[in-house]
């Protein structure tokens, strides 16, 4: 259930009982020639909802303004300076543990969050925040290795642009039929994290958005299987946190 669809009594109610609560987090920013400038955040925010109805969870409202300054030399992209998206995002993870929720479970969308992010779990308990890209539990890695192999690459996956695609529908894949190079190892472990170059520069080397993914191999039935699976992922890591959490709860047994 999204939270700003509740009453603040409903919203107590679930609070007494002991709850935690989901926080997605998303960009926006360009995704390719074939890819929507909010993927990142519609991935995000979908597992989430989704994952809120296996679980009888509530989402938080997405953070969709992030980090992805490398982006910006392509109509579309705002990028959020670390320095102010650490802080805000700070301040609103504080502001529902300060509400009572027994933990905030953040659902990642986007490489260059993790790190911020990171720096704020730092600051607390284990059982009061986690960071979960939803690509990341193991069955959906595997998925995205059946269906596209190196061709996933890192930017405009074919597995984000598939999943917005089972959501959203298909856009024209213009000149995204044609593959892009194809990143070598030593490329994917320096540029980890969406640690890239300056925008021009970025955009010299990747003059269509894609970094080395095969949008165009992506289909809206590999998106509902792919969606599904983290879906299903990510609910069973939120039970586990939530579980977790409870460990410290002393507000009342109701």
């Amino acid at each position: 259930m999204k939270l700003e669809h509740m009453t603040w009594r409903e919203v107590d109610n679930r609070i007494r009982k002991g709850a935690a609560i989901m926080l997605p987090v998303g960009s926006t920013e360009q995704h390719g020639p074939m890819g929507r400038i909010g993927t990142d955040t519609i991935c995000a925010e979908a597992v989430a909802l989704q994952a809120a109805e296996i679980c009888n969870a509530i989402v938080a409202p997405p953070l969709a303004y992030t980090p992805a300054p490398f982006n910006t030399a392509f109509p579309g992209t705002v990028s959020m300076p670390v320095e102010i998206f650490q802080p805000h995002a700070d301040a609103v993870i504080s502001g529902l543990l300060d509400q009572g929720f027994l933990g905030v479970f953040v659902v990642n969308g986007h490489g260059a969050n993790i790190a911020p992010l990171r720096n704020i779990a730092a600051t607390r308990e284990p059982e009061q925040m986690i960071i979960r890209s939803w690509w990341e539990p193991e069955e959906v890695n595997s998925l995205r290795r059946d269906l596209y192999g190196d061709w996933e690459g890192m930017h405009a996956t074919p597995s984000e642009i598939a999943i917005t695609q089972s959501l959203l529908g298909a856009l024209p894949w213009d000149d995204a039929c044609e593959p892009p190079t194809k990143l070598t190892k030593e490329y994917l472990l320096a540029h980890s994290g969406d640690r890239h170059g300056p925008p021009d520069e970025h955009r010299e080397m990747f003059p269509d958005g894609r970094v080395g993914s095969h949008s165009a191999l992506a289909t809206p039935e590999d998106g509902s299987r792919i969606l599904r699976t983290a879906t299903q992922a990510i609910a069973r890591e939120f039970l586990e946190f939530e579980q977790r959490s409870h460990g410290t709860f002393h507000l009342g047994d109701d």
